[in-house]
């Protein structure tokens, strides 16, 4: 029973799936057949437009050919009118060539005779503006001449002014510098000849003395404190002394870059300024 009832379901499913499928071919057949008549409807349109365009490409070439005919018939005769004009003009040139020769040689003579007319125009010009140009610079000249003129006496002037000026300035700075110089070397002489007495003197008193170390390190320490002092003193002493020396002679290098600048030669000093050296040099 179980094997017959599922014998008549699978017989029915199999009509069911096979009127599907039929059905199914049906409306694929009626889908596949519209298209066909769509794309031939669709060929024999653009067959028809493709048909008509050519036939219109076709017209108007014949129209063209009928017009290009027309115009090479004109053509040939506008052709045989100039052919005639041509003879006419071909012998109406052989009657003008020995006048028109005639006329050319009569030309070319006036053209040379004109470049040289106008060569000579433009050279007299150009002279004539040049000239101008150099009675123009001729005057410049002469007032620039005078200005400076003017301006050289002046400086002239200012220049030995300048120079009394500096003569004294130099003959001043180099008296108070020298002077202030051997008080600094002095000062500093005597310095160093104290500074020597006082170790000597030192160290006479802590070898008669018998101090105890620890006395003697504090009056060592003390005593490297009143030498560190100097020293410092001393080396003061000495920068000051560079400092002044180095004005010096920077004074004496502007002094001269002045004299140069002024057209004064050195020699015209009468004396030799003194250049101090660096102390240490």
């Amino acid at each position: 029973e179980m094997e017959a009832k599922y014998s008549r379901k699978m017989q029915a499913l199999r009509d069911e799936l096979d009127l599907r499928r039929k059905t199914e071919i049906h409306e694929l057949e009626e889908r596949k057949n519209t298209q066909i008549s769509e794309l031939v409807g669709n060929h024999e349109g653009a067959f028809g437009a493709i048909k008509n365009y050519y036939n219109d490409i076709t017209a108007k070439n014949l129209a063209l050919i009928n017009l290009l005919k027309e115009q090479v018939e004109e053509l040939r005769k506008r052709e045989a009118v100039l052919e005639k004009e041509k003879a006419e003009v071909v012998l109406r040139n052989k009657e003008l060539t020995e006048p028109l020769q005639e006329a050319q040689e009569l030309v070319a003579e006036l053209q040379k005779k004109l470049v040289h007319y106008n060569r000579d125009k433009e050279a007299l010009m150009t002279s004539k503006a040049h000239l101008k140009v150099t009675q123009k610079e001729l005057k410049d000249l002469q007032w620039e001449h005078e200005v400076l003129e003017q301006r050289f006496g002046k400086v002239q002037e200012e220049r030995d002014e300048l120079y009394h000026k500096f003569t004294k300035a130099i003959n001043e700075v180099q008296q108070k510098t020298g002077f202030k110089n051997l008080l600094l070397e002095r000062k500093l002489q005597g310095l160093l000849t104290l500074l020597e007495q006082k170790e000597v003197e030192i160290s006479e008193v802590m070898a008669a003395s018998n101090l105890d170390p620890s006395a003697l390190s504090l009056v060592s320490h003390k005593l490297e404190d009143v030498l560190n002092s100097k020293n410092a003193t001393i080396q003061d002493l000495q920068l000051q002394l560079a400092r002044v020396c180095k004005a010096h002679n920077d004074m004496l290098q502007t002094f001269e870059a002045k004299l140069t600048a002024f057209g004064i030669p050195l020699d015209n000093l009468g004396f030799q300024p003194l250049s101090f050296p660096f102390p240490g040099q």
